[in-house]
């Protein structure tokens, strides 16, 4: 096996640079074959790869050829098939199964662990290794090592550095040694054997000659071994001295020990003193409150900028010193509960004193304006009594009273409102009640005032008023407590008489109601708006700042009810913890809503009173209330103002609606007189009317989609009473209806330009002009009636089959029938009936819209085209024959013109 295993390492591996580790004579099991070697190697590069390789025998047996090579890594499984009984048989699982029987169980056993140890040096992925002896795997059985040739054993199973180191090579100088030594003996290629011998014998030589020096060196020996005794000796010496030191040093480290202890509670003392020390300066520092504030608690002048500013500075400190975060077993201490106990008194007793200060400055606020609203009542009620004076000679504008100074005054105790919120939340409370209670009172009266003086100025002088409901009990206004104040616009119970409508716009004469009228109604109300929208504003801020809504602190705890009622609504708050942004929110709007309770009934009767004065008024609030509301809208769209507004707008928007569906009604309710011509019909020229007003008024509106809707119903009921009229009429022809009021439609939607109806626009054309159309062929008839019926029998023949060219073989239409037939109608009989037919469409159109010689052009158009018809029947049926009319189309064209002109 030795031999066969050099053989195979010169001329199969070595050219290959790889290294032959183990060899096993096999044959495939089952099978009667030859015999063939695996052969397990690795490569003498690097990286090193490890290989099974199966070799075999040429078919002429002379030599030795590679058949197959497996990677180790491939290799999955290998099977001893029995680790109790030993059997030749083994597996090796690479992309298949391949069964192998071994001609030895040593050979198998060393190649096994051949493969074992090549995989637990080179192989990452661990092989499993089934039904193989433990033993086997650590080292190998003796009986292998005496089975096996020793340079076999050396070489693959001598141990894991054999198998695991690399092949070396012979470097030069050892070559170089080997060829001097082989040069010096002349048969040592010849007979290797004696070689050998020479070889052994010569080692045996120099093993000799060692021992020898190694025996002679005894003596040197003995005198080293003496030194070393001697040494020993220094070192039990060296010893004892050590020993005796280390007793004294022990005394030495008892009393160092002592000292460190000693230390150790000093330092422990010290610390504590420093802590207790940080601990007392902690204390006094945050929880000590200075003279001087706990003087302004007291005694602090609340009415000057520096009293409140040192009121503040020390409400501040205090709720600093209260809320200061104590440690663990602070309230331990009597003279922290003492001093906590104080602040508290401190606390309660300066927030009455601010409590108290506060509504006797709302008090007398109050008392301040309204002694202004009491001026004010007078000039109204001055109105009000004469009857024959104006507002403007008693110089009283339209305007609402101006709040800031009282804001402003106000605004100096904003951080201790802060502060009153933050630590008496009941007293806070309390507060706000009171300054909504005079609030709403003093609003309600000025609020009143200011829509009285807009009603006023809406309907003229008072005397005017009592038109639409403005007077009093007795006839007269009586200033801010008067009816005026509680004006309520009253149904007339006839909805006609309350609405304009475009017959007769409303319930005043229309020179009432010219551009002046509407543009004034305009003014006040956009006037009215611009009043209340500022005011509203500028209170919301100041309630915001004032009552510090905005701030989200934590309010200690002062148990009150968790919600109080509002008119009707809620005023939520967070007592023990953070306010969230809603609630704060909602306690604003609910504030609002409260002290302006009257706005929103104010604008709805103002808005009443608009639209029964001209329902027209409601295009004008609708477009400046849709202003309005996104204004607001966009500020904040949660607000009271928006909020109101929003609401007021839907009123608006109701009163827009009813006013488009009171036109539509007054349309369907529209009679025509039977014995006058209709012309263009009330309700279209009032759609125009309408039409320009709205573009007028609604020119860049934010509601420009509510116009539009409306166009859209006005324009479907205009197209649909307009055909109901027409079908109706007696004295005008129903095309003359039509024909009429669909071109002033339509010149109405083109000179507005009116984008939504262009659709509209282009059905009222078409309708225009299948009317023209239609009138003339029904008006026109037939001019030449008996030249018409020949040739209505011409064209019978003709569509008989009778070819055109023969026609005139017919007896009844034979060329003395039609030569007969035309001398019926001379020129100055054709004329006669023309001017006829003028006076008759002069009577059935109106003079508004102007289409006479529309329609007379239109018919001229209309008779050249029978007259040529009539010329291409006799040229096509009467070839040859001469036959013409009496007359040409130069003479119908100065017939047409000679009586338009004398008309």
């Amino acid at each position: 096996m030795t031999a066969i295993k050099h053989a195979l390492q010169r001329d199969i591996f070595t050219p290959n640079d790889e290294r032959l580790l183990s060899i096993v004579n096999v044959c495939k099991a089952g099978k009667k074959k030859r015999n063939c070697f695996l052969c397990a190697t690795v490569t003498t590069e690097r990286p090193v790869q490890v290989n099974v390789v199966k070799v075999k025998k040429s078919d002429k047996g002379d030599f030795y050829k590679r058949q197959t090579a497996w990677l180790l890594r491939d290799l999955a499984v290998v099977d001893a098939k029995d680790a109790i009984k030993e059997s030749p048989e083994f597996d090796l699982h690479f992309d298949k199964i391949y069964k192998w029987v071994a001609s030895s169980i040593a050979e198998k056993n060393i190649f096994i662990s051949c493969i074992w140890k090549l995989n637990q040096r080179y192989i990452r992925k661990k092989i499993d290794f089934i039904n193989v002896s433990a033993q086997l795997l650590e080292e190998l059985p003796k009986v292998a090592e005496e089975s096996v040739p020793s340079g076999e054993n050396q070489n693959v199973a001598g141990g894991d550095e054999e198998v695991v180191d690399e092949y070396q090579e012979l470097n030069a100088r050892e070559e170089q040694d080997i060829e001097i030594m082989m040069e010096g003996c002349e048969y040592a290629i010849s007979n290797a054997e004696a070689f050998a011998d020479k070889l052994s014998r010569e080692l045996q030589v120099l093993d000799g000659a060692n021992i020898q020096s190694i025996m002679a060196s005894e003596k040197q020996v003995n005198i080293l071994m003496q030194l070393l005794d001697e040494a020993l000796k220094e070192v039990d010496q060296i010893e004892v001295k050590l020993s005796s030191y280390e007793e004294m040093l022990q005394s030495v480290k008892e009393q160092m020990d002592q000292i460190s202890e000693s230390n150790h509670l000093i330092h422990l003392s010290n610390t504590n003193n420093v802590k207790l020390l940080s601990e007392i300066e902690f204390l006094v520092n945050h929880m000590d409150l200075a003279k001087g504030h706990i003087k302004a608690l007291q005694e602090g002048d609340l009415s000057s900028s520096r009293g409140i500013e040192a009121c503040t500075n020390a409400a501040d400190a205090l709720l600093q010193c209260m809320n200061v975060a104590l440690q663990p077993g602070h309230e331990m201490l009597q003279a922290v509960t003492q001093q906590q106990q104080r602040f508290t008194d401190l606390r309660e007793q300066f927030a009455r004193r601010l409590a108290s200060h506060l509504n006797n400055v709302f008090v007398q606020q109050f008392i301040e304006l309204e002694k202004g609203l009491s001026n004010r009542s007078y000039y109204l009620s001055v109105s009000g009594h004469d009857q024959s004076s104006t507002l403007a000679q008693h110089s009283i504008e339209l305007t609402l009273p101006n709040h800031h100074p009282f804001h402003r005054d106000l605004l100096r105790y904003a951080k201790l409102m802060e502060w009153l919120k933050n630590t008496d939340y009941g007293k806070y409370e309390g507060l706000t009640k009171n300054y909504m209670d005079y609030l709403s009172r003093l609003y309600d009266r000025e609020i009143k005032d200011f829509f009285e003086v807009a009603k006023i100025k809406m309907t003229g002088a008072s005397k005017e008023g009592k038109k639409f409901g403005l007077h009093g009990s007795s006839g007269k206004l009586t200033g801010s407590t008067s009816s005026l104040n509680k004006l309520t616009v009253q149904s007339s119970g006839n909805r006609r008489s309350q609405s304009s409508s475009l017959l007769d716009m409303g319930n005043m004469s229309a020179s009432d109601l010219d551009v002046a009228d509407r543009s004034k109604f305009d003014k006040i109300f956009e006037q009215v708006l611009s009043q209340l929208e500022p005011l509203c504003l500028a209170e919301q801020d100041f309630i915001s700042k004032f009552f510090k809504l905005q701030q989200h602190l934590s309010i200690p705890g002062t148990p009150v009810s968790d919600a109080e009622e509002v008119d009707g609504g809620t005023l939520s708050r967070v007592h023990s913890g953070p306010q969230s942004i809603s609630s704060e929110n909602h306690m604003i709007r609910q504030m609002m809503i409260k002290i302006f309770r009257c706005v929103e009934p104010e604008l709805n009767n103002l808005i009443a009173l608009g639209d029964k004065i001209d329902s027209f008024n409601s295009l004008y609030m609708l477009v400046k209330m849709s202003h309005h509301v996104w204004t607001a809208q966009n500020v904040d769209p949660t607000s009271f103002l928006s909020t109101t507004l929003g609401n007021v707008l839907v009123t608006v928007k109701r009163n827009f609606d009813k006013c488009i569906s009171n036109q539509i009604k007054q349309m369907e309710d529209v009679k025509i007189s039977k014995k006058s011509k209709v012309g263009i019909l009330p309700f279209v020229a009032e759609f125009e009317e309408f039409a320009a007003l709205a573009e007028s008024i609604f020119k860049n509106a934010e509601r420009r989609g509510d116009l539009d809707k409306a166009y859209l119903k006005l324009i479907r009921g205009v197209f649909t009473n307009v055909e109901k009229v027409a079908n109706e009429s007696q004295k005008t022809p129903r095309d003359v209806v039509m024909m009429e009021n669909f071109h002033h439609i339509f010149a109405t939607l083109s000179r507005l330009k009116i984008s939504c109806l262009d659709a509209e626009k282009k059905e009222a054309k078409q309708k225009y002009t299948d009317h023209l159309q239609s009138y003339v062929i029904y008006s026109l008839g037939q001019p030449l009636e008996k030249l018409n019926h020949f040739f209505e029998g011409v064209e019978a023949r003709v569509a008989q089959g009778v070819r055109e060219e023969e026609v005139s073989y017919q007896l009844a239409f034979n060329k003395q029938e039609l030569r007969k037939v035309i001398k019926e109608y001379p020129g100055k009989e054709v004329k006669k009936g023309l001017d006829n037919l003028y006076r008759k469409v002069d009577k059935h159109l109106c003079e508004e819209e102007n289409l006479l010689q529309v329609v007379w052009h239109s018919m001229q158009d209309e008779f050249i085209r029978q007259y040529k018809h009539f010329e291409g029947l006799i040229a096509r049926c009467y070839p040859g024959s001469g036959i013409t009319m009496e007359f040409t189309i130069q003479d119908i064209l100065d017939y047409f013109s000679s009586i338009a002109q004398s008309h």
